[in-house]
């Protein structure tokens, strides 16, 4: 479920131009991400939003972790979610050239191992946009 978050953010972001999720409630059997867009996407939008994240999904792509220093972390990832007390060592998760990301939660190793991205319902209201979403056979 982790891995499928870090797949979703990037999809937003390429999408909507807008930043990764500002809030996320990541749990095995349903999760729920907030974001921030200027306008309320059309349900052809958020269809588009599950087909590419499945789309990525299919492709197979090695998740692989790395432990970076901090400044060269800042170079590669968005920083300013983190903690001021997540050390000078960070955490790095790629998922293939798709996504990167400081993460400490558990991953897959590929993205084969993601089962069916489903969109369960989303609502928007004063800019700010929340997905449920699950996992699914």
């Amino acid at each position: 479920m982790h891995t499928a978050e870090h797949i979703l953010n990037q999809t937003m972001v390429r999408m909507f131009g807008c930043a990764r999720s500002h809030n996320a409630h990541i749990e095995r059997k349903k999760s729920k991400c907030d974001y921030f867009l200027d306008h309320e996407p059309s349900a052809a939008e958020m269809a588009e939003v599950e087909r590419q994240v499945n789309q990525v999904i299919d492709r197979h792509l090695d998740v692989t972790i790395d432990y970076l220093p901090r400044h060269e972390a800042a170079l590669l990832a968005d920083l300013g979610k983190l903690p001021s007390d997540a050390g000078d060592t960070l955490r790095i998760v790629r998922v293939g050239d798709y996504d990167i990301c400081a993460c400490i939660g558990a991953h897959v190793t590929n993205t084969s191992e993601i089962s069916r991205f489903r969109l369960l319902n989303y609502d928007y209201a004063e800019g700010r946009l929340r997905l449920r979403f699950k996992l699914s056979e």
